[in-house]
């Protein structure tokens, strides 16, 4: 059979963000077929739950049956599981349809700290549920919870994981995104300890990422990868949804489930832009504003964070005469250079994601005033030895220098050079039409 059907146990949350609804996207976007038994029905937003409605335990079971005996199911996932009732008949209907292949998500509390599961419950947990997962995937309060011991490092982590491990989950991920530093998850196979590390992203908008953890590591399951594998995979996809989050409602936002698609569309939008962009400079006479050095063009992603997410021009962009040439067309990486200045500003605005160096001269500073353009600068002599002494540190520490003194982006950065340093004038903007722009105008002035 072609696609594989994953179905998600778990409580509605009318806010979108977490539970079936996130289950369900991320199945989706993970290339699965995702089903749904409703246990619970939420009063949810982002700020947190105002309301639980129980789904009747029959009714439980009439949606399990309805599925499992015409659509079938080759992996599932429980969510939020309140009563020790709803988690006895979950654990019959999972023995009854022979389900292999479950990852449990010991749901207990919502972001904003509601409780979501009767303490009873906790103990039907432990006894029924546990013995049947194929995986169990506990947060940092979840797992002090189970293991009834207090988390604060990563050996505290494979502790509780060895302690969860022994109520019969067959594999426990501890994830670590509540301790500080970088986001650690611990995988735990009876034997073997795997660390998981992904950058900690700053963000608040977090909702749902257990739900869409624990979705996407069924969703890897159900199509034939290994556990360590579909927990790499799934890691993936939550920091990337997680970095590309939504600032939705006034509390905790959701993740972002469509961002590694949205990533691949950005990728190639980026490059269109940047590729219009430079015909345009192509089509005109703008050879002299090409410094000796020669320039370059870029354009970032949407919350880049290093310079292989920056598009640039491989071997930067000449001129012969008045006349402006690329030998390649933009790829991603191309220039360390140009991806500073960009990463540096979209630090301070992330929607300023274009750049390019023209060369520097007082004509063309003066005529930068005359257009209107906001301008500004940094003294090369004011540069700390250690960044003058390494390698493409010091476009970025001008760029930081500059924004660090200001509440706005300029227009125009510019600096005096120093020793061994051509002068440079940097060109900033949010696309490369807007970069575009600026450099014609100033070409076309200097003529």
């Amino acid at each position: 059979m072609g696609v594989k059907r994953i179905l998600t146990i778990a409580g509605s949350d009318s806010g979108g963000g977490a539970g079936i609804q996130a289950d369900l996207k991320t199945i989706t976007v993970m290339g699965g077929f995702g089903m749904s038994v409703i246990t619970a029905l939420t009063a949810q937003n982002t700020i947190g739950v105002q309301g639980v409605h129980e789904v009747p335990i029959d009714f439980i079971e009439k949606q399990f049956d309805s599925v499992a005996t015409d659509i079938g199911i080759d992996a599932a996932k429980t969510g939020m599981l309140a009563t020790s009732k709803i988690l006895q008949v979950v654990a019959k209907k999972i023995r009854e349809y022979k389900i292999e292949k479950l990852v449990v998500d010991p749901v207990m509390t919502a972001k904003g700290g509601a409780s979501l599961i009767e303490n009873e419950a906790q103990q039907s947990l432990k006894d029924e549920l546990l013995p049947l997962a194929l995986v169990v995937t506990p947060n940092i309060s979840e797992a002090e919870i189970l293991s009834e011991i207090s988390i604060s490092s990563i050996d505290d982590m494979k502790k509780a994981a060895e302690i969860i491990f022994g109520f019969g989950a067959k594999n426990v991920v501890v994830k670590g995104g509540h301790l500080s530093g970088d986001a650690v998850d611990i995988l735990y196979d009876g034997n073997t300890f795997h660390e998981f590390t992904s950058e900690r992203i700053n963000t608040k908008n977090t909702h749902g990422t257990g739900c869409t953890y624990s979705a996407a590591i069924a969703t890897g399951l159900a199509k034939g990868e290994s556990v360590f594998q579909a927990v790499k995979n799934a890691k993936e996809y939550i920091t990337s949804a997680i970095r590309f989050s939504l600032s939705i409602g006034r509390g905790h936002g959701p993740t972002n489930h469509l961002a590694p698609v949205l990533h691949v569309v950005e990728q190639y939008k980026c490059i269109e832009a940047l590729n219009k962009a430079l015909k345009r400079l192509k089509e005109e006479k703008c050879g002299n504003i090409i410094p000796e050095v020669q320039s370059n063009f870029g354009y970032a992603l949407p919350y880049a964070q290093n310079a292989d997410e920056v598009a640039a021009v491989p071997g930067r962009i000449i001129k012969i005469g008045e006349d402006v040439h690329t030998l390649k067309n933009p790829v991603w990486g191309a220039s360390r250079h140009i991806a500073g200045i960009i990463l540096v500003a979209m630090e301070y605005n992330n929607e300023f994601r274009s750049a390019m160096n023209i060369k520097f001269s007082d004509d063309i500073v003066n005529i930068c005033r005359v257009l209107g353009y906001d301008i500004d600068h940094f003294n090369r002599a004011d540069e700390p030895k250690d960044v003058k002494a390494k390698e493409g540190s010091s476009l970025k520490w001008g760029t930081d220098y500059v924004l660090s003194k200001r509440d706005t982006i300029p227009d125009i950065i510019f600096d005096r050079g120093d020793v061994g340093k051509e002068p440079m004038i940097r060109i900033l903007g949010k696309h490369p039409d807007d970069v575009v722009e600026k450099v014609l105008n100033i070409s076309k002035k200097l003529r």
